[in-house]
């Protein structure tokens, strides 16, 4: 008997453990977009939970390690990750192409935690990106809408190793971004939260598994791999109610706390 898509997403919710949850900090200073890390703020700023596969804990643990940390001030949400990768390669340049037909990273953002009017950015080892607007899911006939941008924002990606060299084994890459809150005010009618509010966040890895063919990587046929901070319990990014809950607050270790907020 084939089940109807809300059965399975009801089912997979009930098998799931709940979703993750992560206490942003609010960084002392503005931080330099570098792709880094090593500025005292990231130092205090907890890792994530690696990531797992898409489907929970139940499938095979991902090959390599991926995990995430983020900050606040009053101008922007950092998200900074830490990606594994023992071939790192990416061959898209182009703004807003479908950056997971290469290995990527990706954010996804409900400031309302209603699961509507939600965001998603996605951005490969060349530092290229792309940026979209959703009103709703794609399975309530949701349409996703390129046209929005997000101005303002900073980007940028470290390679440790040698990008699109099979030759040598590389370690990984690592990227920083600063999300600006007023890029989310106009269509989910959000801005910067206050101290103490959540918003329902999630991360998403695509992994393709590569061959070399004349001296360059080639993406073998099949799936790729899909690793997440809070499981989906379906190969779904769009299921927001199963997305992590991401609380702001000020002070932290070592940060003093602010009046006001």
């Amino acid at each position: 008997m084939k089940l109807p898509m809300a059965a399975i997403l009801c089912v997979a919710a009930t098998a799931q453990p709940g979703p993750k949850h992560y206490e942003c900090r609010r960084a002392a200073h503005p931080l330099k977009i570098d792709g880094r890390m090593d500025e005292p703020e990231w130092q205090r700023a907890p890792w994530s939970d690696d990531f797992l596969d898409i489907e929970g804990a139940a499938k095979p643990a991902p090959r390599f390690r991926t995990r995430m940390k983020m900050l606040w001030d009053d101008e922007y949400l950092y998200v900074a990750a830490e990606l594994e990768e023992p071939h790192v390669w990416a061959t898209l340049t182009e703004h807003d192409a479908v950056i997971f037909h290469d290995n990527d990273f990706e954010v996804f953002l409900n400031p309302s935690g209603d699961t509507k009017n939600y965001f998603e950015f996605e951005i490969n080892a060349r530092n290229t990106s792309w940026d979209l607007f959703l009103p709703k899911p794609y399975r309530q006939g949701g349409k996703a809408d390129n046209s929005w941008e997000i101005p303002g924002l900073h980007t940028a990606v470290q390679v440790s190793g040698t990008i699109n060299e099979p030759k040598d084994q590389d370690r990984g890459w690592s990227v920083e971004m600063a999300f600006p809150w007023k890029a989310f005010e106009e269509r989910s009618g959000h801005g910067r939260p206050r101290s103490g509010q959540e918003w329902r966040i999630n991360f998403s890895r695509v992994e393709w598994r590569v061959e070399t063919v004349e001296g360059k990587y080639r993406k073998l046929p099949g799936k790729e791999d899909n690793w997440v901070w809070s499981p989906q319990g379906v190969v779904n990014m769009h299921v927001p109610e199963q997305w992590g809950f991401v609380r702001f607050v000020d002070g932290g270790a070592g940060l003093p706390a602010r009046a006001g907020h």
